[in-house]
Parts: C-alpha cells; sequence; structure tokens
C-alpha cells in the first residue's frame, strides 16, 4: 500500500466513525441484523452523496460502488445476509438492475464458489420479489 492511500483508507475509517457518533453514539453498537429494520432503503441522492461522493469524489458512482459492495458480500457467503439484502435494495435504488445484481453474483461464483453465489442470488430474489410487490 502507499502512503497516499493508507491516508485515504484512515481518513475513510475516521469519517465512517464520525458519522455514527454524529447520528446517534449508540450506533456504534448497533446489531447488524437491526440496520436492515433501521433503514430498510437510502434515497439515490443520500446514496450518491455517501458512497459515490463522498470518500472519492473523483471515483465510483453510487451504482458501481454497490455493485462491488454486492460482490464482496457474495465471496464472504451466507454469513453477510443482512449485509446483502441491504446492498441489493441500495444498489436497485441506486439504478441497478436486477440483470446486472445478478450478473455481480454469478460473477463471484469463481471467487467464493457456488454455494456462496447461489445463497447470494437467493437473497436478491427475495428482495426483487419485495420490490415488485411493493411497487405494484
Amino acid at each position: 500500500m502507499t502512503e497516499d492511500f493508507t491516508k485515504l483508507f484512515k481518513t475513510m475509517v475516521e469519517q465512517g466513525q464520525e458519522m455514527v457518533r454524529a447520528f446517534n453514539p449508540a450506533l456504534e453498537s448497533f446489531p447488524v441484523k437491526g440496520l436492515e429494520t433501521f433503514i430498510p432503503t437510502m434515497t439515490k441522492d443520500m446514496m450518491e452523496m455517501w458512497f459515490g461522493k463522498t470518500f472519492n469524489r473523483e471515483g465510483l458512482d453510487a451504482k458501481t460502488r454497490l455493485l462491488v459492495t454486492i460482490a464482496a458480500l457474495t465471496v464472504l457467503g451466507a454469513h453477510a445476509e443482512p449485509q446483502i439484502r441491504l446492498a441489493v435494495r441500495h444498489a436497485l435504488e441506486a439504478g441497478a438492475s436486477q440483470r446486472e445484481i445478478a450478473e455481480v453474483i454469478w460473477q463471484m461464483s469463481m471467487f467464493g464458489g457456488l454455494p456462496a453465489m447461489q445463497k447470494a442470488l437467493e437473497i436478491a430474489q427475495a428482495i426483487f420479489a419485495e420490490t415488485e410487490e411493493k411497487n405494484a
């Protein structure tokens, strides 16, 4: 790692911790499973602000950043289920298509294995169904 990258990463971690403290100090020990009911999805503008412009203004947009997040969470496997559910919801809100999300998950079968891919696809399909019901 370069010194510049180390500084950027440190800054990102500090900003994230400061955001948590600013929202509510109790969130620092908030259980991840509770987050899904606390913030089921964010608006596209809010996601773009936090994920697309805040940490890397000239880097990735929110949609791409969330697709990369889904890829990483897929490789982590089933123990990342709550985070996968949130990332899929947020990616849809940021403009990703169901096909794009499914393709990202499928691509990760090479790195995380077929069981991880299958679990992530099941989670994504459930979110797709919930979203379609809500929009109907």
